[in-house]
C-alpha cells in the first residue's frame, strides 16, 4: 500500500508503507532503547498513528532534527526493516546506493527524495498553512 503526507491538498508523497515501517522501527529500536515513542513522543505515536495537530508542529519538527542528527551517526547495517520481525530485510537486501552512507542517508521516497527532506518540506507546509500533518495511504 502506497503511503504519504497530507497537509490540506498538498501531497507529499513516501511510497510502500513497509518502508515507512522500518522507518519507525529504525528510530524504536535504534534511538529509543526498542521503547516506542519514549524518547520521540510526538513522532513515534501521533505521527505515526496518523496525525499531528497544528500545536505539536514544532515538536514534531524538532523531534525529526534530533532523528536525523542522531541517524546521520548510524551505519546501514543499523537499519532495521520490521521490529515485530528483526529477521526481515527489505527487499533489495544489501543492494544499495554507494550515496547511502549512514541511516539518514538510507531512507529515500518512491521518487527518489530523501524521507527526512520530505517530512521538513510537509511540516513546513503545515506551519505555514496552520494545517495539520497527516499520514494517508492512497
Amino acid at each position: 500500500m502506497a503511503v504519504g503526507l497530507k497537509v490540506k491538498f498538498n501531497w507529499y508523497q513516501i511510497g510502500e508503507s513497509e518502508l515507512l515501517y522500518s522507518f519507525f522501527s529504525t528510530i524504536a529500536y535504534n534511538l529509543e532503547n526498542n521503547i516506542w515513542g519514549s524518547k520521540f513522543p510526538t513522532i513515534m505515536i501521533d505521527l505515526y498513528q496518523g496525525k499531528v495537530d497544528v500545536d505539536k508542529l514544532q515538536f514534531v519538527e524538532q523531534e525529526l532534527q534530533t532523528i536525523r542528527n542522531e541517524l546521520s551517526l548510524l551505519p546501514v547495517n543499523k537499519l532495521i526493516w520490521n521490529i515485530d520481525d528483526l529477521s526481515k530485510m527489505p527487499p533489495w537486501g544489501t543492494n544499495i546506493s554507494k550515496d547511502i552512507r549512514n541511516l539518514s542517508d538510507y531512507y529515500v521516497t518512491s521518487d527518489g527524495n530523501n524521507l527526512l527532506d520530505v517530512l521538513f518540506k510537509a511540516i513546513n507546509k503545515a506551519k505555514e498553512l496552520k494545517s495539520y500533518l497527516e499520514i494517508s495511504s492512497i
